[in-house]
């Protein structure tokens, strides 16, 4: 075992050189003089050096791979955060006030009163023209799974639902073999199908 320092870092590097004797894995050999010997004395700080260079990258290489890792995880984060963001607001606007059953797929329009209440409206504003009586703040579709998007937001959402049945339609219509297949990977071709 060889030991080098460097010396801006502090850092000690170890190389491990095989062990030497007259009968490796009890074969004796020839000449062990001249199995076991180094020709060129840098060869050994060279090999210094490559395991060195190869515990830098190994660390560099871990590095990147962390760093992924914390963006992931900072992206997973900012993802919990809007979703519940998103699930304060759906339970906020269950308990709004409303005076008909609420159907999946509709929307609705939230007004607010002079007290404060806040109640859901199957008129728009436009419907009210300029005598609309309270004050709006917003349009909300009610979605299949109970949650509320809103206008803005409307048909980036629809485009997203009908991805998901497109993608879902498609597996439904994929049959799957009983037996997985696995011709022509496992067969060796024939000498004759080669030429």
């Amino acid at each position: 075992m060889i030991r080098t320092t460097e010396s801006l870092a502090n850092q000690q590097t170890t190389v491990n050189l095989v062990e030497v004797g007259d009968s490796p894995g009890g074969v004796k050999l020839v000449n062990a003089y001249r199995t076991n010997r180094t020709t060129d004395v840098t060869d050994i700080v060279e090999l210094a050096k490559q395991v060195q260079k190869a515990d830098e990258f190994t660390r560099a290489n871990a590095g990147s791979k962390l760093t992924v890792i914390a963006d992931q995880i900072r992206y997973l984060q900012e993802q919990a955060c809007k979703v519940l963001q998103e699930a304060k607001r759906d339970a906020d606007l269950h308990h709004v006030a409303c005076n008909f059953k609420k159907c999946p797929g509709k929307i609705y329009h939230l007004y607010k009163r002079p007290s404060g209440q806040r109640y859901f409206s199957l008129l728009s504003c436009e419907n009210w023209g300029a005598s609309c009586p309270h004050e709006y703040l917003g349009t909300y579709r009610l979605e299949y799974d109970m949650s509320w998007t809103p206008e803005k937001d409307m048909v980036r959402r629809s485009n997203e639902i009908g991805l998901i049945d497109k993608v879902l339609d498609m597996q439904t219509s994929i049959e799957f073999p009983a037996q997985p297949n696995f011709k022509n990977i496992t067969d060796a071709p024939n000498k004759d199908e080669a030429t």
